[in-house]
């Protein structure tokens, strides 16, 4: 940790599920108590309201809020990064300001992800138009790239481009496409720009390969495997089966927080917000995770 940390993130960071309140809310006290642990499992920090974190299903004064409450709860900001990801600019714009305030600097972007026709030009109008909107040096952003799940790609230009104009604003790119060859090509493209990957899978090639470490869900509950992922230990096999006990589950996201919920002992960790539905069961996953994360990792 330190200084450097603040100019973009790197190492082992991760995407963070959201605990809810019984109505709904986001349980920041809870929130703060699994990042805190992590942290102990060393994690470098979080990322809040990202895919993982159910991050579309919350408004921006929901997102300040939170990021407000754990930054009393002593989770440093840092530490900390958000998803700021919007259909509409002046959201993203909002949210940024907001938390630019509280003394966070990472802030990671989606593309408008609504119009699947739209131009790798008027792509990186949408981010400019957030830079410009921002105006603050203290920003360090994030180009987030998941088209299987926003419908929406970044162009390598863009990514490429917004550097260029925007300088060490724009800090990084996280891939979270599962494509090997996507990463090489924003590696390619955009050297200067700290690339992180969401696949577990990919970590130790996309390290090796210049990457600068993983922003990804499995270590939520997995966060010693993820750490041998980063280590460089010969663990893919295992990783790739531990990923396939959440992917191959109807949705990631309730899988996650149902073997989260048997990990912890705590029912509350279910919650989910519509259109998801809460998953049970998650015992038994739990058991076969074990299987995998138990053994000592050599």
């Amino acid at each position: 940790m330190g200084g450097a940390m603040t100019e973009a993130i790197r190492g082992f960071w991760v995407a963070s599920a959201t605990p809810l309140a019984t109505d709904g809310s986001v349980d920041s006290a809870k929130l703060a108590v699994h990042a805190k642990k992590l942290f102990g499992k060393g994690v470098d920090g979080v990322v809040l309201f990202g895919t993982t974190g159910e991050g579309t299903s919350f408004n921006v004064t929901e997102r300040v809020a939170t990021i407000d409450a754990v930054l009393k709860a002593g989770v440093p900001a840092e530490r900390i990064g958000i998803g700021g990801g919007f259909p509409a600019i002046s959201d993203g714009i909002a949210l940024t300001r907001a938390v630019l305030g509280l003394g966070l600097r990472h802030v990671l972007y989606l593309p408008p992800y609504f119009d699947r026709s739209v131009t790798p030009e008027g792509i990186e109008d949408a981010f400019a138009a957030i830079f410009d909107g921002v105006a603050d040096d203290r920003l360090r952003a994030y180009l987030y790239h998941i088209p299987q799940v926003s419908g929406v790609a970044i162009p390598t230009t863009a990514a490429a481009n917004l550097r260029k104009r925007y300088g060490k604003v724009v800090a990084g790119l996280k891939d979270s496409s599962g494509d090997f060859k996507q990463f090489q090509a924003f590696r390619a493209a955009a050297p200067e720009l700290a690339i992180t990957v969401g696949n577990e899978t990919d970590i130790a090639r996309a390290i090796a390969g210049g990457g600068a470490g993983t922003i990804c869900g499995m270590a939520n509950i997995a966060p010693e495997l993820v750490k041998a992922m980063i280590d460089g230990k010969d663990v893919e096999a295992r990783m790739q089966a531990a990923v396939d006990i959440v992917v191959k589950s109807p949705s990631f996201l309730t899988t996650l927080k149902a073997i989260l919920a048997a990990q912890t002992g705590d029912a509350g960790w279910l919650r989910v917000r519509p259109p998801l539905r809460a998953l049970t069961g998650g015992t038994a996953l739990k058991a076969k995770l074990d299987e995998l994360t138990s053994p000592a990792i050599a």
